[in-house]
């Protein structure tokens, strides 16, 4: 039992438990270990700050392609279809023949109104004769007017001498110079030629009534020319009344384009637009060779879309083709109630009829106005799954707390912070590691 070889073994054990005891009761021991395993285990991080950035802003919207001119064309008279002169994707002038409505109940209407047209100026000739005779009239009496007073002036003239001699004579009889017989031939003589003149006197009182007579008849006449004029004047307003609803049997194209819907076959009655029933247009034109591409703007942006902001369009039709370039020609100027969106219009070109009405895709409007904006690098966001968006903030003890964010603009490169964390903020960059809130990274020296 007291064999060397058990007592070496015996010796060397208790060294053993010696260095055993004495080195798991040393009081620095473990936290010596785990300062070291800590040293170990924390991150090494790169950060970026959240930098206030004057940015350009831009607001990518849908967009659809409009003719710049469409309109339905409905007939404005009722009657049958005639004759069609155009068909969908024919391209018309303006002013070109579409089709034609047959009215022969209006025609008929035209005719009675030129025949009454016709007898109208038959009246107006009558009146005019009228008015000829008349005038002859007047001058007729005017004539026999003046032969009367020329009468009366020669009766006057031989009454005054017929006064005269009676009057000479008178005095000779008086003075015994003549017998009184004759005083008497003289006397007889002077009533004679007083008679004849007050005669005379009642002709020119008689042609003067003569004349005042047919210068009325003069003016009843020139009445009655007016009053037949009037008459023909109102038929032939009339007439051309009637031509403008005959036109109406006309459809016309208002403007060059092309027809993109035909709702009307040969033989359709067609019913004038305002009837009740009167249905689909007979025509829908549309100018293509320019178009316009509508853009609905939300609310948050419609005060910063000013007239020129240069906008790019893209069109799922055109994948392998440039983006098409256009400016805003025009802004509503203000939001539809029921999007609380405004609309904005761009002209461009379409001469190869290559953009359709009906077309859509995507507008990206360059704002005119530029905005200070919170940016970071888009690398340094991350996404739930829910596709909220959230940054790995580092304080100044170098201690990671998750925050969650909104973002706004996105150019590729960028995007901007609305919420959640503020300007001076860092945030780690890009890092395929996960953190948690509270935990220790070690941020390195940019």
């Amino acid at each position: 039992m007291n064999h060397p070889f058990h007592r070496g073994c015996l010796a060397w054990l208790g060294v053993m438990g010696v260095l055993v005891v004495t080195a798991g009761c040393s009081p620095d021991s473990k936290p010596g270990v785990a300062k070291k395993d800590e040293t170990l285990h924390v991150t090494r991080v790169k950060t970026v700050a959240v930098a206030p950035t004057e940015v350009q802003r831009t607001t990518l919207q849908p967009a659809s392609v409009h003719a710049y001119f469409r309109a339905e064309l409905r007939a404005n008279i009722s009657g049958f279809v005639k004759e069609l002169k155009a068909d969908i994707g024919v391209y018309v002038e303006a002013g070109a023949e579409l089709a034609t409505i047959d009215v022969p109940e209006m025609q008929m209407q035209r005719e009675v109104i030129e025949a009454r047209i016709r007898r109208l100026v038959a009246e107006e000739q009558r009146a005019q004769a009228g008015i000829d005779l008349a005038t002859a009239r007047v001058r007729s009496s005017e004539a026999q007017l003046a032969e009367a007073k020329s009468k009366l002036s020669s009766a006057e003239a031989s009454l005054a001498a017929s006064s005269a001699e009676f009057n000479r004579t008178e005095d000779l009889v008086q003075r015994g110079s003549l017998q009184n017989r004759m005083l008497d031939e003289v006397r007889l003589k002077r009533d004679s030629e007083q008679a004849r003149k007050e005669a005379v006197t009642s002709s020119v009182q008689s042609a003067e009534a003569e004349v005042a007579v047919a210068q009325s008849q003069v003016a009843s006449a020139k009445a009655d020319m007016e009053a037949a004029r009037a008459e023909t004047e109102i038929t032939r307003r009339q007439l051309d009344e009637l031509d403008v609803l005959l036109s109406y049997a006309v459809i016309r194209a208002p403007f060059s384009g092309v027809i993109t819907d035909r709702f009307v076959q040969p033989g359709d009655l067609v019913r004038e637009a305002s009837e009740v029933g009167s249905g689909k247009p007979l025509f829908v034109l549309s100018q293509i060779d320019k178009v316009r591409i509508r853009i609905p703007v939300p609310e948050t942006d419609a005060p910063l879309v000013n007239q020129g902001d240069e906008i790019t369009l893209t069109f799922p039709s055109f994948t392998a083709e440039s983006p098409i370039t256009a400016t805003v020609t025009r802004r509503s100027g203000s939001l539809d109630p029921s999007t609380r969106t405004m609309m904005v219009e761009a002209e461009i070109d379409n001469p190869e009829g290559k953009l359709l009405p009906g077309m859509f895709g995507q507008a990206s409007i360059h704002l005119s106005t530029k905005a200070a904006a919170n940016m970071l690098p888009a690398r340094a966001i991350r996404f739930e799954e829910s596709g909220n968006a959230y940054v790995y903030v580092v304080d100044q003890d170098e201690t990671v707390s998750i925050a969650p964010i909104t973002m706004g603009m996105d150019d590729g490169n960028s995007i901007e912070v609305l919420s959640g964390v503020e300007a001076g903020q860092r945030v780690i960059d890009a890092h395929l590691s996960r953190f948690t809130d509270g935990q220790k990274v070690s941020v390195l020296v940019n």
